[in-house]
């Protein structure tokens, strides 16, 4: 592909580094049999490929954007599927972030869509707010017919009541306590994630996840003040918000490293991790945080990366039948594959492949609200092809995912960790009772 910028553009660090992206893209078309938007849509401007040459064009010319070049950038997933194919080693994820930062601050988006989406980057991001508008929600389904007909607003209402619990879920009955190190009988000490949104939709697995780093001699810290990981902000474009976001926690993990020291940033929610694995990136302009980011990008581990080196007893392991949904933030971003799958075999359990397992389920952050009629269809494709494998229940390690599939099957959805928990002695997942 022949690039051709301007003098001027040449200039900014950042249109150097696309343009040398932009050049290694061979368009040899093998990303777009595994985009899920191209094989849900069959529209190349709804491929990789596609999004690359837009992308091009916008740096080349350096136009005005157009509601015509938002649509295909708002219809990617950022599952990152296209960069395990890519047989070229394009960072299509730098292309298509910086491209989603470009037109958050200089595109003005139909007034509807602009106000739920400045909701969203605000209200999930905080556990209060969120649980708030989650008891509301049981007012707007008695008038969800009428939500529905809003202009613009309908759809993506209707698919924030359907993906709603219609109640929220009581905290663990197992308190969220983990003892010192020198009383658990060991000295590893790791911080574990709290999240937000994951904390009010499924408080149990961060209790899951608790007890079973205890069980194997682990002090698990819960570090004050520590905030959302960025990774909702950063993933619409709000890239000062993420930025922000980023350094609160990062300020909060690295006074508890120089405190009391810190093996692991335990992360329970695979697209938390896959965003705070890459800080070091994020930040590397900024003097203040470049170092601490690495650091923190260097301790933040999926819990089955912790858990996998662990001497654990999963002699209470029961013969079920699991279908493993590996997310696209897992298998894509932090290349996990097989570990999850080898722990659940492990712990006793029947683990089962699932076609198509490269696809995307359709959460990928606010995705299902943003884009509900491809979330939908992308989400009964995946649940079909569980179908196909008859499980028991279905195991995954990401809560949009958990949310997602849910929403569409009476198959019980459970995080990988409380049936890791369960097998070590751990209670039986709430999904199951």
């Amino acid at each position: 592909m022949q690039t051709r910028f301007s003098t001027e553009a040449l200039t900014d660090p950042h249109t150097r580094e696309l343009e040398k992206i932009l050049r290694s893209c061979v368009h040899c078309g093998l990303c777009t049999a595994t985009c899920p938007t191209y094989v849900t849509l069959g529209d190349e401007r709804d491929s990789p490929r596609g999004r690359i040459y837009l992308i091009k064009d916008l740096l080349e010319t350096g136009r005005a954007i157009a509601a015509e070049d938002v649509a295909p950038i708002d219809h990617c997933l950022s599952c990152l599927s296209c960069m395990t194919t890519c047989p070229s080693g394009v960072d299509y994820r730098r292309l298509v972030d910086a491209t989603r930062t470009r037109i958050e601050t200089t595109y003005r988006r139909p007034l509807g869509d602009a106000f739920l989406r400045a909701v969203l980057v605000r209200l999930l991001p905080s556990p209060r707010g969120f649980s708030a508008a989650l008891r509301l929600a049981s007012i707007g389904r008695a008038i969800r017919p009428l939500m529905g007909r809003l202009p613009g607003l309908g759809p993506k209402l209707d698919a924030m009541l359907a993906l709603a619990p219609e109640t929220i879920p009581m905290r663990d009955p197992h308190p969220l306590v983990s003892p010192p190190a020198s009383q658990a009988g060991g000295r590893r000490r790791m911080a574990l994630l709290t999240g937000c949104a994951q904390s009010v939709l499924a408080p149990q697995i961060n209790a899951a996840t608790i007890r079973l780093l205890t069980r194997a001699g682990v002090e698990v810290v819960l570090p004050k003040g520590e905030g959302c990981c960025g990774s909702l902000a950063h993933h619409m474009g709000a890239e000062k918000r993420a930025l922000k976001q980023a350094r609160a926690d990062i300020d909060v993990w690295t006074r508890e490293l120089e405190n009391g020291g810190l093996e692991a940033i335990v992360v329970t929610a695979s697209g938390c991790g896959s965003t705070i694995k890459d800080y070091g990136y994020m930040l590397r302009e900024d003097p203040a945080y470049a170092e601490k980011a690495e650091t923190v990008a260097a301790l933040a581990k999926d819990v089955t990366e912790v858990v996998g080196a662990l001497n654990l007893d999963f002699s209470h392991g029961r013969p079920l039948a699991l279908a493993y949904h590996p997310a696209c933030s897992l298998q894509h971003a932090q290349k996990i594959v097989d570990a999850p799958k080898a722990l659940l075999r492990r712990a006793g359990f029947e683990v089962r492949s699932i076609p198509e397992a490269h696809l995307c389920c359709g959460s990928a952050g606010t995705y299902n609200i943003l884009q509900p009629e491809i979330a939908t269809t992308l989400r009964n494709r995946k649940i079909a092809n569980i179908a196909r494998v008859k499980p028991q229940a279905i195991a995954a390690g990401n809560i949009g995912c958990i949310a997602q599939i849910a929403s569409g099957t009476s198959t019980p959805v459970v995080h990988t960790v409380e049936l890791l928990d369960w097998a070590s002695g751990g209670p039986a997942p709430m999904a199951l009772t």
